[in-house]
């Protein structure tokens, strides 16, 4: 049975790949790319030679997918690879692993680095939740940027250099009271990150004589709801201590923050809890 082999590759620096992925490189006959020149640096770097390299880019993809599930078919074990980092994660990769999971084929992911979770474990911004948008369109950028943003939870960009100081000041415009980072070349030797509000980093951007690598930007806003929570939750425990009744603190923190008396109330309930 032939395999499908999901490749992760170094995202920068070359060391971050994992044993496993170089085992499975050596060992395929084929190995679909999206840029086989960047494909061959890697592969020359680990001595790894003797591979038919298919290129499988976003212009191709859907006459190579073909060609690949039928060498699939015929018994040959195929990588697939992207420039860096993950297939599939803002990357060609989904038609062709679609298909094989259609025909039968099997599938096997090979992890290894990915820019987003890479930027975001190094951030200081919330990990317990988070969502992965890659790259905005160029038309619905604002539209796509507030569905993201107005769930509260931190979000993950990919950004060109070309566009990563016009994606900013469109944040900085929506969210100015935004928690953002930004990772520049990650794992590279010029690696920097830039934190604080979106005007704060677009300035610091602004300084800097040329804009290169790809980016991720990190962005974390609370709404008023969510940032005032916290402090009913810390007027309704004080009020608590000083002895009010449940039916009456909730009636005060109503007033005072707007929030329904039911709202209210279920929050003393789950504090008395």
């Amino acid at each position: 049975m032939s395999t499908l082999f999901v490749v992760a590759t170094p995202i920068g620096n070359l060391k971050d790949i994992t044993l496993r992925a170089l085992e499975i490189l050596k060992q395929v006959e084929i190995i679909a790319c999206e840029d086989t020149r960047t494909t061959r640096k890697l592969l020359s770097h680990y001595g790894i030679s003797g591979k038919k390299l298919i290129p499988y880019h976003e212009h191709n993809e859907e006459e190579t997918t073909d060609k690949l599930i039928k060498l699939l078919k015929d018994g040959k074990n195929i990588a697939l690879v992207s420039d860096a980092g993950t297939p599939c994660i803002s990357d060609p990769g989904y038609r062709v692993v679609k298909r094989a999971w259609e025909e039968g084929i099997t599938v096997s992911p090979i992890p290894g680095a990915f820019a987003g979770a890479a930027a975001l474990s190094a951030s200081g911004l919330p990990t317990d939740r988070f969502l992965f948008v890659g790259f905005l369109p160029k038309k619905r950028k604002e539209e796509e940027l507030r569905k993201a943003v107005e769930t509260g939870v931190t979000v993950i960009i990919y950004e060109s250099p070309k566009r990563v100081l016009d994606t900013l000041t469109v944040i900085d415009r929506l969210y100015p009271d935004a928690s953002v980072v930004v990772a520049k070349e990650l794992t590279k030797i010029h690696e920097r990150f830039f934190r604080g509000k979106p005007a704060q980093i677009i300035d610091m951007l602004s300084k800097e004589k040329v804009l290169k690598g790809e980016f991720v930007i990190l962005v974390r806003h609370e709404s008023k709801k969510e940032a005032d929570l916290e402090k009913v939750k810390e007027e309704g425990v004080t009020l608590l201590e000083k002895g009010y009744k449940s039916k009456e603190i909730a009636t005060i923190l109503h007033e005072k923050y707007g929030i329904s008396k039911k709202e209210a109330y279920k929050i003393v309930q789950e504090l008395k809890g």
